[in-house]
C-alpha cells in the first residue's frame, strides 16, 4: 500500500507540475487576472513536495513517525487544493473579459488558470484524494 501511495503521489505531482507550468507560462506569477494567489499556489506546491520527500524517506526507513508526518503535511496541501479548486471553478464559469490594448487590437484579460484542461484538474484531484487515503491507511498499518 505504501508503494501504491507513492505511485498515486507521483501521478498527482505530474498533473500539478503541468498546471503550475501552464499557470506560470500564462503570467500567473505576475498577478494580473489570476484568481489564484501566488502564496497559495506555491504553498500547495512546497508542502506537497516536502511531503513527498518525507514519504520517500519513510519507504526506506519504515518509521511510523515519518508516515504520520507525511500525512500531516498532506492535510494543509488538501486544504489549499480545495481553495484553489473552488477559485478555479469560479473562473471557468465566468466569461473572459476583453480589454483594449494597443490601438487597433483587443487583448483578452483571461486568467491563466482558465487554460487548465478539465481532465487534468479532475485527475489531479482524484489522485490526490487517493494519495491521502493510501497514506493514512499505510500510516495506520505502521
Amino acid at each position: 500500500m505504501s508503494i501504491a501511495a507513492l505511485v498515486t503521489w507521483l501521478i498527482t505531482a505530474l498533473g500539478g507540475f503541468y498546471m503550475l507550468g501552464t499557470w506560470i507560462a500564462r503570467g500567473g506569477v505576475r498577478g494580473g487576472t489570476s484568481r489564484l494567489p501566488v502564496p497559495v499556489i506555491f504553498g500547495h506546491f512546497l508542502l506537497a513536495a516536502a511531503g513527498l520527500v518525507v514519504w520517500i524517506i519513510y519507504l526506506f526507513a519504515d518509521a511510523a513517525a515519518l508516515a504520520w508526518t507525511a500525512f500531516g503535511l498532506l492535510l494543509p496541501v488538501a486544504l489549499l487544493g480545495f481553495v484553489m479548486f473552488f477559485r478555479w471553478l469560479s473562473v471557468t464559469r465566468t466569461p473572459s473579459v476583453r480589454t483594449a490594448g494597443a490601438p487597433g487590437s483587443a487583448q483578452a484579460a483571461t486568467p491563466p488558470e482558465r487554460a487548465f484542461p478539465v481532465p487534468v484538474v479532475l485527475g489531479h484531484g482524484l489522485f490526490a484524494v487517493a494519495t491521502l487515503a493510501l497514506v493514512v491507511l499505510s500510516a495506520l498499518q505502521s
